[in-house]
């Protein structure tokens, strides 16, 4: 007996037309989900060819009756085909009006499955749909707004910008010529927040820091939180039995694809940007809105992408920022579970804990062990290539500002690292711990 594989999310199996009514709720709810669907008489639900008996008016009754009860209504492609010398009839439906309805009832396909919608699910979708990609329809609170910053970035990505043409390529004005709220985020200047919070436990008692990143471009603001989190990306170094070894105390690649994530498809309609918390334990990410209400947790988790503001979504993939492989929720997956993830109706928090205790205060370290960042390590290599060199070429060499190659400094001696021997003129840089070296030499 012929088999022809088995039911999916967008494929179907009926055995015979006497399951007509089944099969046009499984219409429906295949629209509902990916706009599209394929339903087969004359095959078991395994897969196997068993064959439909097709009279004069068979295939017209299926087709008004998809007709009657499918709404709104569409026009189903249906054909009589033979498999393995069996008649099946293969009906294949594409639509994006959703909702669909079948028989007055709402239904979204999961896995093989035709689940009815809650009226909150249902009430979602018909919001989403008619709301959808909202960033380019909504006007922007200001209009006065210039696009410099965006344009860098898309030549930086090698892309061509043309002047004349550029905001009407990138989506940045409705229907009506106004600039929309997704202008308002890519703008040079902007009152949107974009916060990086640093407390000093593991609750939100008592706050030390507050980074304010927002107010621009957001390609922009997407990349300071990022540098930030590079450089207090610690290194914990540990000495014993003539051995080092070396571990970050987070995953940078991770947090990169929660923060950008949560940027892309927050709704930011919803006037609440997303945000990054920093305790002493662990790094949380949150944005506004859930997941998608066609897209279920087991698909998330697998990196199936719905974008809540796709071309959002596509601009940042122009630049680079978004790949469209769906490896990142398994990535974050991969490296600290599906427990990372807290999945609420109208937020989504992804919480990346730290491989190793957080030191606080500077050249805080036990003997066996020192937290050094990304910049602290370019230091030190500077240094031990050059030991005359000066405060003013540090700055230069690595693109760091004075103040910031002085903290570093100081910092290095604290933990020592390094000393200075001689005066400010005359004397040298000694990279007294040797073993930050071992990789760079």
């Amino acid at each position: 007996m012929m088999n022809i594989g088995l039911e999916t999310e967008k494929i179907e199996f009926k055995k015979t037309t006497g399951e007509l009514r089944e099969g046009i709720t499984s219409l429906a709810s295949m629209l509902n989900k990916n706009g599209y669907g394929i339903l087969y008489f004359g095959v078991k639900d395994n897969g196997d060819v068993v064959g439909q008996q097709i009279g004069d008016r068979t295939l017209r009754e299926i087709s008004q009756a998809i007709a009657n009860y499918i709404k709104p209504q569409i026009i189903p492609t249906i054909e009589h085909e033979l498999i393995d010398d069996k008649n099946i009839i293969k009906i294949e439906v594409h639509g994006s009006e959703k909702p669909y309805s079948a028989f007055g009832r709402y239904y979204m396909r999961s896995a093989d499955e035709d689940r009815e919608l809650s009226p909150t699910a249902l009430r979602e979708l018909m919001d989403r749909q008619a709301l959808s990609d909202i960033l380019t329809l909504v006007s922007a609170p200001l209009q006065n707004l210039t696009f410099n910053k965006l344009k860098i970035a898309y030549v930086t990505a090698g892309l061509t910008v043309d002047q004349t043409t550029f905001e009407e390529n990138a989506g940045l004005k409705n229907s009506d010529g106004k600039y929309n709220l997704m202008a308002y985020l890519l703008a040079d200047e902007n009152d949107i927040s974009i916060k990086v919070v640093t407390f000093a436990g593991k609750d939100k008692t008592n706050l030390i820091k507050r980074n304010e990143y927002g107010g621009t471009c957001l390609v922009t603001a997407i990349d300071k939180v990022i540098d930030y989190m590079e450089s207090i990306n610690d290194t914990m170094v540990t000495m014993g039995n003539h051995r080092r070894t070396e571990e970050k105390l987070f995953d940078m690649a991770s947090f990169k694809e929660a923060w950008q994530n949560a940027c892309i498809h927050t709704k930011w309609d919803k006037g609440n940007p997303p945000a990054v918390y920093i305790f002493s334990d662990r790094i949380e990410i949150i944005s506004t809105g859930g997941l998608p209400v066609d897209l279920n947790k087991e698909e998330f988790y697998k990196g199936i992408s719905k974008p809540v503001n796709s071309k959002l979504q596509k601009i940042f993939g122009q630049l680079g920022y978004v790949e469209q492989t769906g490896h990142g929720i398994p990535l974050i997956i991969s490296n600290y579970g599906k427990q990372a993830f807290d999945i609420m109706d109208n937020f989504i928090n992804v919480t990346i804990p730290f491989h190793h205790e957080k030191k606080n205060i500077v050249g805080e370290n036990t003997e066996n062990e020192v937290n050094i960042n990304e910049a602290e390590q370019r230091v030190i290599e500077y240094l031990s290539q050059n030991s005359n060199i000066t405060i003013k070429e540090l700055v230069e060499i690595s693109g760091y500002s004075d103040g910031y190659i002085r903290k570093i400094l100081t910092s290095l001696k604290a933990k020592k690292i390094i000393e200075r021997q001689g005066g400010n003129k005359t004397g040298k840089w000694i990279v007294v711990n040797r073993a930050f070296l071992s990789k760079m030499e």
